[in-house]
């Protein structure tokens, strides 16, 4: 094996650093730690977010916008 690696690097250096170089690539997902707690981080988060209510006209109590100071100012989380 080395006598052949060592042939073929003296013949065809560039397709040996290819196959190197692609070789790392295939591997180097495994053994990263990056790769890991990436994919730990993804698992944690939510697909969906919430979206604020929009009034339709039969909720008096949610302003039409939520930045807007209209509403009963969340009277009931303060009971």
């Amino acid at each position: 094996m080395v006598t052949y690696v060592k042939t073929a690097w003296g013949k065809e250096p560039v397709i040996v650093s290819s196959v190197v170089i692609a070789l790392v690539a295939v591997a180097l997902p495994w053994v990263s730690p990056y790769s890991r707690y990436s994919a730990l981080m993804n698992e944690r988060m939510p697909y969906h977010y919430p979206v604020p209510v929009r009034d339709d006209g039969n909720m008096p109590d949610i302003p039409v916008h939520p930045c807007d100071k209209e509403g009963d100012q969340l009277e009931w989380l303060k009971k």
